[in-house]
């Protein structure tokens, strides 16, 4: 058994040796960051009623940075405008001309032509889900709207590529400036789709070039990282080989390194191609231009699901065979018969052009009118009948879970909803069986856990919205410094003082609420799935292409559903935002325990461990990295949808850039998405320093 593995073993089951190590060090980093937490926390829940500033940020000590950004950036574009105006207008020209080849194409030019990319890429099977899925947006009756879509996409993905790839050589070749890219793409990717698209509107002005550039500005991060992935995962030999040649150093990255690294390359154009047809989809909350995303959110206002149902449906079907047809590129070099594939070309090119005479118009297909009008009876019908039902499930999420994590039990247990009135004497109750709790965890050797027990039940007191801001300030500052030291300390400070300064700490903290709510309920159900993928495969057969599904989703078509049976509200937000964050967690858990070294396993074996302690002593632990790269992406995925589910109603920052962007407020807007973007990268940063303290405990 190798040393790394014997370490990890070591790690993960505790030697005595640890053990009496550990019961001696009781005053450990972990535990002294939750003891600090948990004084201040009690210090702030006893000073609160007297001083007021606690719970509440002065406003003297508010920056008016919405107005100071509005006025810069509208002082700013007031210069830019022109040179942006000749650049919408030069922009406008591929967009006019890929419009009016989609839109006026003969669909079975464009039916044939797509099918037989199918074929070649992907054989028979694919040929025919890109014939049945065209096929069925045809008959939907949307097929001018979806080629509109298919435009912008068109245009901005070969923009974003290039863009993209640019970034990446960029950060790649000049590695002293590796560092500023990597957080110029955490920006890119952290800053809400909304936020792009009231400076852009005010920049550009209005119509399909602010979604073009907004889905370009979007798109390009995926592809930049993995044009740097790749090209750091170069063989040195490969490296050396052309050097040897004589290679010059243009040559040995265009004809050797770039070639060496394409399959990761072509993973970014997978990630670019999904990430703009999203962004495009998104784009259409500003109106101008008729595309599939304008149908489903126009549709979705006037509560006709049936018409809504069928838009997502055709959104989805776009990025299934996106998705699936640019996989192919990444994932094999095997192609197949480039005959067969002329052959269903020439067929389409001679049915265009002989068949225009007795073939119905595209906008004449209305098979599933029917079928609209079916799902909008049974949909009524349903609601109707089982409307107790459903508010049931709402009410009782709101009322018993939602709220109280929001407000607090102490302003949530009300007599109307709980039957009594929640007191100051039930909280110092909570508080002493909880603190007795942590007690017992302490002489255990688990002080910081007890002391983390004691820290939820404050807060599940007083609410995620009411928390004092020296308690965040403090605890967040403690977190960064257990998880990455003095560096990550300041920078966790640092950001979260930028939001209490601009003033939009309230708002914040909603989001911070609605965000953690859904990633605790990720990790819950999306932990236990992945733990049951993992010791079942056949669990994972079925979980598998559900995971896929979701994942291939565009963001817009989540509220679809949600909005069918629970209406407009917080806790359609909530179900949307779990629905797209769970896919990684489940993912990730799965992964992580299912790639324990073997040799850990029979070490576990030999000393007579049961599958639970195994479970429980060397599979969780040692794939604790890999669980928490899967909370990292949960609460990314959560933060990025949070925005979206504003569309539904919630009033936290996502709520205050899409009334910015109603409003043309460009400083709002800004500020709003830099507070949402300041969240994520906080959390980003500290789930990262963690999982890199897991990875150096077990000698990774």
């Amino acid at each position: 058994m190798s040393a790394v593995s014997t370490n990890a073993w070591s790690a993960v089951l505790g030697t005595p040796e640890a053990q009496n190590r550990s019961s001696r060090m009781a005053l450990s980093p972990a535990v002294r960051v939750a003891a600090l937490a948990t004084i201040v926390g009690a210090l702030c829940l006893i000073l609160a009623p007297y001083l007021p500033w606690i719970t509440v940020w002065p406003e003297t000590l508010t920056v008016p940075a919405t107005s100071w950004i509005g006025t810069t950036v509208t002082t700013l574009f007031d210069f830019l405008k022109p040179a942006a105006r000749a650049v919408s207008a030069l922009l406008s020209y591929p967009m006019t001309w890929a419009n009016l080849l989609l839109v006026n194409a003969p669909y079975t030019l464009t039916i044939g032509l797509l099918t037989a990319l199918g074929w070649y890429l992907g054989g028979l099977r694919m040929a025919l889900m890109v014939l049945v899925g065209l096929g069925f947006i045809l008959c939907s009756g949307y097929w001018t709207a979806s080629m509109n879509t298919l435009a912008l996409v068109f245009v901005s993905v070969p923009l974003a590529l290039l863009f993209g790839m640019a970034i990446g050589l960029l950060g790649y070749e000049y590695r002293a400036i590796n560092r500023a890219i990597e957080t110029l793409l955490d920006i890119m990717q952290t800053v809400p789709t909304f936020a792009y698209l009231t400076p852009l509107l005010l920049l550009f002005g209005f119509g399909p070039v602010v979604g073009l550039i907004a889905s370009v500005i979007y798109a390009a991060p995926p592809m930049a990282r993995n044009v740097m992935l790749g090209l750091q995962r170069v063989d040195p030999e490969i490296r050396e080989a052309a050097i040897m040649n004589g290679a010059t150093r243009a040559q040995q990255l265009f004809l050797v390194e770039i070639p060496s690294a394409s399959k990761q390359i072509m993973v970014g154009v997978n990630q670019t191609i999904m990430a703009a047809l999203s962004m495009v989809i998104i784009a259409a909350v500003i109106g101008g231009f008729n595309d599939i995303g304008w149908e489903v959110l126009l549709t979705m206002r006037k509560a006709a699901f049936g018409q809504s149902l069928v838009a997502g449906l055709v959104i989805v079907i776009f990025a299934i065979l996106a998705d699936r047809m640019s996989a192919v590129l990444a994932e094999t070099d095997r192609r197949h018969s480039l005959r067969i594939a002329g052959a269903i070309a020439a067929l389409s090119i001679f049915v265009a052009l002989f068949g225009a005479t007795w073939l119905p118009r595209a906008n004449e297909f209305a098979v599933v009118k029917g079928t609209v009008a079916t799902i909008d009876t049974y949909l009524g019908a349903f609601t109707a009948s089982n409307g107790v039902v459903l508010d049931g499930i709402k009410n009782g999420a709101m009322f018993y879970m939602l709220l109280p994590l929001r407000i607090g039990l102490d302003e949530a247990v009300l007599p109307f909803t709980w039957g009594f009135q929640w007191t100051v004497a039930m909280s110092l109750s909570l508080f002493a069986v909880m603190g007795v709790v942590a007690l017992v965890f302490a002489l255990r050797g688990r002080a910081a856990l007890g002391l983390c027990l004691l820290l939820a039940s404050g807060i599940l007191v007083t609410g995620i919205a009411n928390l004092p801001w020296p308690f965040m300030v403090i605890s967040l500052g403690a977190l960064g410094w257990l998880a990455g030291g003095l560096r990550l300390a300041s920078f966790a400070v640092l950001m979260i003082g930028v939001i209490l300064l601009i003033g939009l700490w309230s708002p914040a903290l909603l989001s911070l609420y609605l965000c953690a709510a859904a990633v605790v309920f990720c990790v819950v159900v999306g932990g236990a799935i992945g733990l049951l993928c993992s010791l079942s495969d056949v669990a994972w057969k079925i979980v598998r292409p559900i995971c896929d599904f979701l994942q291939t989703i565009p963001q817009f078509v989540y509220l679809i559903p949600v909005l069918m049976f629970f209406q407009i509200g917080e806790f359609s937000a909530f179900l949307a935002i779990c629905a797209y964050a769970i896919v990684p967690m489940i993912r990730y858990t799965k992964h992580g325990l299912t790639s324990t070294p073997d040799d850990l396993i029979e070490a576990a074996v030999a000393s007579g461990a049961s599958s639970a302690q195994i479970m429980r002593e060397v599979r969780i632990p040692y794939s604790a990295p890999s669980i928490l790269l899967g909370l990292n992406q949960t609460i990314m995925y959560s933060f990025s949808m949070l925005v979206i589910a504003a569309l539904i109603g919630t009033t936290d920052l996502g709520q205050q850039i899409y009334l910015a962007l109603g409003q043309g407020d460009v400083g709002l807007g800004i500020a709003a998405g830099a507070a949402m973007a300041i969240l994520a990268l906080v959390a980003d940063r500290l789930i990262q320093g963690f999982a890199a303290r897991q990875r150096r405990v077990l000698g990774l």
